[in-house]
């Protein structure tokens, strides 16, 4: 029966990753196209992500007092849509802001609510990585047509403005084929307080919890500067046009340890994998800063496997851990604002400051020793003995 609810979610994750795969890749290079600096694109980017942590903490109130999460897919899957264009066509820092706090509002909230149904709906027997891994599959294969197009290429504003509204209209479509009773919260499947392995619960304020917080953030902070930084990192200083195949690459190394990540929660646990993460993102960024050859550059992006196939899983099985059913859309909003929101706000506007006065490998190495320090967080909460593992 749980295989049967989780075969039903697989659709919506193979569309919504459709908007990823022109976002994560084209979104900074359209804003450099519209002739602002990087210094400008990190302040825009900052705005973006403050905006989206506002947007999925409306929307998962709203999912989680009405029980209701179809409405709210909805509206945040068909909002980049509507706005996409706009975008372009008045390049203004005002109006492209206002702009952007739309588009996050949107973008930023359809992640986190499809996180919290399906693993409300799949409960602790489902396995979360199993779906999510074919999210991972579809971003492949929509960076890679992106890539290789014939036409419409996304080398120019309009062209990505057309292929975010072409990928958000198409992840709607699943979301209303899917049946009502799937998009409803079930008391049924509360599963609470399972943060630690024994099954005991965990209050918040512990080291547990709060380590694990620590971690998520600063990971975060760090990866942001990969994500919104390395595109501009491989057109500019490389001179290399393989935007679209290097995320490719990435998004293709995540896929077995997110479809193992299941197994791997249940045999290690969220936190050390977490740790593991951040560690993963500290060598990486490393590899940017000290060796900016392109054998090295794939090697890096390889190590995406363990940046977020890893990390991504891990993050849900935590938060999903502590907050029961009737507030999983809160608590994937707060994962949001911890684990992208806030950290990506700071990484975003600091690192265009870093870059126009510093350059890029002062940016990479400076993440990568906050990366760094989030491996310290987890070994101090190691430490502590009143937390199993």
């Amino acid at each position: 029966m749980t295989t049967s609810i989780e075969n039903r979610f697989i659709p919506s994750f193979i569309f919504s990753s459709a908007v990823l795969a022109v976002f994560a890749p084209y979104l900074p290079i359209l804003l450099r196209e519209l002739g602002y600096s990087p210094l400008w694109v990190g302040i825009l980017f900052g705005i973006f992500e403050g905006a989206g942590i506002a947007g999925p903490i409306l929307f998962g109130y709203w999912a989680d007092r009405t029980g209701n999460y179809r409405l709210g897919l909805v509206v945040s899957c068909i909002l980049p849509a509507i706005i996409a264009f706009p975008l372009i066509i008045w390049v203004n820092p005002v109006v492209s802001s206002i702009i952007l706090v739309l588009f996050a509002f949107g973008l930023r909230s359809s992640v986190p609510l499809l996180d919290a149904i399906t693993t409300i709906q799949i409960g602790k027997t489902g396995n979360y990585g199993r779906i999510r891994v074919w999210g991972s599959i579809s971003f492949i294969f929509f960076t890679l047509c992106l890539q290789w197009t014939p036409f419409l290429k996304p080398n120019s504003a309009g062209n990505i403005s057309l292929w975010i509204t072409i990928g958000s209209v198409m992840s709607v479509a699943p979301i209303l084929l899917l049946p009502g009773p799937l998009l409803r919260s079930s008391p049924k499947h509360d599963d609470k307080g399972l943060a630690e392995p024994e099954g005991k619960p965990v209050p918040i304020i512990s080291a547990y919890v709060l380590g694990g917080f620590a971690i998520i953030f600063l990971s975060r902070l760090s990866m942001t500067s990969i994500y919104t930084y390395f595109p501009l990192y491989l057109t500019e200083v490389l001179q290399w046009n393989a935007v679209g195949l290097m995320f490719a690459l990435a998004a293709a190394s995540e896929v077995p340890f997110m479809f193992l990540s299941g197994k791997l929660i249940r045999r290690f646990g969220a936190l050390p994998l977490l740790a593991l993460s951040a560690a993963a993102v500290c060598l990486r960024l490393l590899v940017l800063a000290f060796l900016p050859f392109k054998p090295c550059i794939i090697v890096s992006q390889l190590l995406h496997s363990l940046c977020f196939g890893i990390f991504h899983p891990s993050a849900v099985h935590f938060f999903a851990s502590i907050f029961p059913a009737k507030k999983r859309g809160t608590g994937m909003s707060v994962y949001l604002i911890l684990g992208s929101g806030i950290p990506a706000l700071i990484s975003n506007m600091a690192g265009g400051v870093i870059v126009e006065a510093a350059g890029y490998q002062s940016l990479f190495t400076l993440y990568a020793a906050i990366s760094g320090a989030a491996v310290l967080i987890w070994i101090v909460v190691r430490l502590n003995r009143k937390v199993l593992y």
